[in-house]
């Protein structure tokens, strides 16, 4: 190895530790903290006394991994992968991973050209089930879409299910996505998500922890959840059983004061029952972008006004809708009944009938009058005019 008293000590002391530590340990981020990488890789390389509160077990271990480390290797191989390391302090690197505490990266291995400190700083989390059913791949990919076409970064785990569909709906809108991976970033997982995390780290960013060539372990994929609860500014939980993942994400989110939100799922679905004990917590119910970007959004960024469709009755004048209104569902009514409804005169109530039948509202039928198809279909989607 590299002198670590060198001008690229730093880094060569950190890619030397990410092949020692693993991903999340606050014993060792306590000893870079207080101790300082120098000093942390001196001892390991010189095979000193156990810091503190390692074991004698514990400190053999490690000793072995340091035997094994060769970061001038790791920095060259992930150069020829198009692969650079970020650590703190550096101008790409994402401060809000900072208050992670002792359980910060020691740094992050990044493939793609984009400026990672930029893109988290605009960027949401959407999460969720890997076994997830159409409906869950359906609303992740939707509302993923949605938050790419108004410039938001949709960050996820690359992994089947939520995750994929999440990273899909967002290049499909021609938007950005990152995959934050449990596994060296040159080794893409799961191997049938080659192809998509080959297209994220064209179109946007793959990160992870671990150094070239590491493979993924159960504990690496929980440790991962808590890179993505911090890189973004809240995490959007989409089908989760009550041992899901995903939970960890937003249990995660919400311990760092990031938001946390759900959405939905039947009330019957066990998939998405986790989510639904979110929802009866903390987290906040959203069923599209516009209401995930005016949670987490700057002020002004709102969700638009929610309404049901507008009916024909909805572009009259008050009197015209309250003689309209005034009609039964079915069947007919006389000019009189109507205005003793309408709480008008029935001379009032005949002029109103006729002005309606002129708009297609109503029909006479002898000495009655009935509501048209017309009346009763609506005419779009969407808010009232004003």
């Amino acid at each position: 190895m590299s002198d670590v008293d060198g001008p690229d000590g730093e880094l060569l002391g950190r890619v030397f530790l990410t092949r020692v530590l693993e991903p999340g340990d606050e014993t060792g981020g306590r000893w870079v903290r207080e101790l300082g990488v120098d000093t942390v890789v001196r001892r390991l390389r010189e095979r000193g006394d156990p810091l503190p509160g390692a074991s004698g077990k514990r400190w053999a271990g490690l000793l072995a991994r340091a035997e094994r480390a060769e970061p001038d290797r790791d920095l060259a191989v992930a150069r020829d992968a198009g692969v650079r390391f970020v650590g703190p302090g550096t101008p790409q690197w994402p401060g809000q991973l900072d208050d992670l505490g002792d359980a910060r990266p020691l740094g992050l291995w990044v493939r793609g050209g984009a400026d990672l400190r930029m893109w988290a700083l605009r960027s949401v989390a959407v999460v969720g089930a890997r076994a997830c059913t159409e409906y869950g791949a359906h609303m992740a990919a939707t509302l993923s879409a949605g938050l790419a076409e108004r410039g938001w970064i949709v960050v996820s785990g690359g992994a089947y299910g939520v995750d994929g569909a999440a990273h899909r709906g967002a290049l499909g809108a021609g938007g950005a996505t990152i995959a934050v991976l449990a596994c060296g970033v040159d080794r893409p997982y799961p191997r049938g998500h080659t192809g998509l995390i080959g297209r994220i780290a064209e179109q946007g960013l793959v990160v992870g922890e671990l150094p070239p060539g590491d493979h993924p372990t159960p504990s690496r994929f929980i440790l991962r959840n808590r890179v993505i609860a911090a890189l973004t500014r809240g995490t959007v939980v989409v089908e989760a059983a009550h041992r899901s993942g995903s939970l960890v994400t937003a249990r995660a989110a919400q311990r760092l004061g990031r938001h946390t939100m759900g959405v939905p799922g039947p009330a019957t679905s066990g998939l998405s029952a986790g989510v639904h004990e979110l929802l009866r917590q903390d987290a906040v119910l959203v069923t599209d972008a516009a209401e995930v970007v005016e949670l987490v959004g700057d002020m002004g960024e709102l969700a638009p006004e929610r309404r049901g469709p507008v009916l024909p009755r909805d572009l009259l004048d008050p009197a015209g809708r309250q003689v309209l209104a005034a009609l039964p569902g079915r069947g007919t009514a006389r000019p009189e009944e109507i205005a003793l409804t309408a709480q008008t005169t029935p001379d009032d109530a005949i002029a109103r009938l006729y002005e309606l039948r002129a708009l297609g509202y109503v029909e006479r039928h002898d000495d009655g009058w009935k509501l048209t198809r017309q009346a009763m279909t609506p005419v779009r989607d969407g808010p009232e005019p004003r």
